[in-house]
C-alpha cells in the first residue's frame, strides 16, 4: 500500500492526515496539535486528545514527527504535501526543491504569519527523512484567475513591480467546494454564478463564475477582508498613522493588533469564538454587536459579489462558523430575497446540504469543507501516482 501524508501548517495548529493513493475519498488517520503555544497545547487524533509539552511551533513540529514515526503505517508513507498559504503567481502545485524553497524564503515577508511555520515542517520533515518527496500545494492559486480589475490595488503603479497586489486565500478550500457542487450535479458550478462562504476563523468569500475565481474578499494579506475572529478585515488606511500618532504604535504592534486582537475578540472584548458570542448576545451588547457585524460584513459581501457576477445561482456556507452556526447563517441571508435567497428554517435548523425553499431561485448549500482531500489529490498528481479512480474523480 502507497499513502500520502498531508500537513497543514497554520499559526497555532498542525493539521494532518493519511490517504491511500488509490482512493482520496477516505482518510485513514486524521488529526490536529492545537493551541500551540499555549497553556493546554493538545494532540488529537480520532477524537481523542493527549496533552503535549510543546511551547512553541519547533517543538510541535519534532512531536508531531516522533508521534508519526511510532505508526505502523508511516513506514508506507510514498509523499508528503503541504498547504502552502502564499504561493505569489504559482499558479500549480509543485514538489518542492531546494530552488522554491529560497523562493518561499524569500516571500516570507508577504505573509509572516504563516509561511515560516510552513518553512519550519518542510524543512524538517526534509532533514529527518530526506528520501521522502515534498509537495507544496498554494492556497492563492486558485484566484490566479481572476481579471486583472480584481487584483489591482489603488496604490502607485510602482509597488506592483514588488508584488503588492490583491492575491485571496482560502484557495484549497474554494476548490474543493466547487469539486463537491460538480458532484452534487449543480450546474452554476460549471456554468453559472457561485458565491462561497467560508467562514471559520479566518472567513473569507469569493465569487465565481463557471468554475473560475473572479474576485475574493482576501487581498494583499489574509487579514483583509471580512471581519475574522481575531483579525480586524479591511480598515481605514488612517488608522495606521492615527495609532502611530496617539499611541506610538509601531508597524510591528499594529500587525500583532490587527492579526491577533482584532475581529471578533476585539469588539466582544471577550472571546474570537462564536459559540461563546452567541451564547452570551442576550446579555452581553458587546457580544450582541460583534455577532452583528460578522453577520452583518458578510451580507454586505454577497451582496457586492452578486453585483460583480451578475446575478447569483448558488450561495454555499463551509468553515467551522458557516458549516455549524444556525443562527449566522439565517442572519446573513435575512433580507437577501431580492437577490432571489430563500431560506427553509426547518432546513437550516437540521443542518440540510441544501438550507434553501424549492421556490428560491438561488440554491443555498452547506458544505463541509475539505482541503486535506485537496492536497493529498494534489501531491498524488504531481508525483505522478494518479490511479483511474483518481482521474475519475476529479
Amino acid at each position: 500500500m502507497s499513502n500520502v501524508l498531508t500537513l497543514n501548517g497554520g499559526s497555532s495548529s498542525i493539521r494532518f492526515a493519511l490517504y491511500d493513493t488509490g482512493d482520496c475519498s477516505t482518510k485513514l488517520l486524521d488529526g490536529k496539535i492545537d493551541r500551540i503555544g499555549a497553556s493546554g497545547t493538545t494532540l488529537s487524533v480520532g477524537g481523542v486528545q493527549t496533552s503535549i509539552a510543546a511551547v512553541d511551533h519547533r517543538s510541535a513540529v519534532e512531536h508531531l514527527l516522533d508521534w508519526l514515526e511510532t505508526q505502523a503505517s508511516f513506514a508506507s508513507i510514498s509523499a508528503v504535501g503541504h498547504r502552502i498559504v502564499h504561493g505569489m503567481q504559482h499558479s500549480n502545485p509543485e514538489r518542492i526543491s531546494a530552488t522554491l524553497l529560497a523562493e518561499l524564503k524569500r516571500i516570507t515577508p508577504y505573509d509572516p504569519e504563516h509561511l515560516p511555520r510552513e518553512i519550519e515542517l518542510i524543512e524538517t520533515l526534509g532533514r529527518r527523512h530526506p528520501q521522502l518527496p515534498q509537495v507544496a500545494c498554494f492556497d492563492t492559486a486558485f484566484h490566479r484567475s481572476m481579471p486583472r480589475v480584481a487584483t489591482i490595488l489603488p496604490i502607485p503603479r510602482r509597488y506592483e513591480a514588488k508584488g503588492v497586489q490583491r492575491y485571496g486565500f482560502h484557495g484549497l478550500s474554494y476548490t474543493y467546494l466547487v469539486g463537491e457542487l460538480v458532484r452534487l450535479g449543480d450546474v452554476a458550478a460549471t456554468r453559472g454564478r457561485v458565491i462561497l462562504a467560508h467562514l471559520g476563523n479566518g472567513a473569507s468569500l469569493a465569487a465565481v463564475r463557471d468554475g473560475k475565481g473572479m474576485d475574493t474578499s482576501m487581498g494583499f494579506t489574509p487579514t483583509s477582508g471580512l471581519v475574522m475572529s481575531t483579525r480586524s478585515g479591511d480598515l481605514d488606511p488612517g488608522v495606521v498613522s492615527f495609532l502611530a500618532f496617539t499611541e506610538s504604535m509601531d508597524a510591528a504592534e499594529f500587525q500583532r493588533m490587527v492579526t491577533h486582537e482584532s475581529g471578533l475578540k476585539g469588539v466582544s472584548e471577550t472571546s474570537s469564538d462564536v459559540r461563546d458570542l452567541l451564547a452570551r448576545a442576550h446579555e452581553d451588547v458587546r457580544a450582541a454587536e460583534a455577532i452583528a457585524l460578522f453577520c452583518y460584513q458578510v451580507k454586505k459581501w454577497i451582496g457586492s459579489f452578486a453585483a460583480a457576477l451578475g446575478g447569483v445561482d448558488s450561495l454555499v456556507f463551509a468553515g467551522g462558523i458557516g458549516e455549524n452556526a444556525v443562527h449566522v447563517r439565517a442572519r446573513i441571508c435575512e433580507g437577501l430575497e431580492f437577490l432571489g435567497i430563500e431560506l427553509d428554517e426547518s432546513r437550516n435548523a437540521r443542518g440540510a446540504g441544501l438550507i434553501s425553499r424549492e421556490s428560491s431561485r438561488v440554491a443555498v448549500r452547506v458544505i463541509r469543507t475539505d482541503e486535506e482531500s485537496v492536497i493529498a489529490r494534489s501531491t498524488i498528481q504531481v508525483m505522478g501516482m494518479a490511479t483511474t479512480k483518481d482521474a475519475t474523480d476529479d
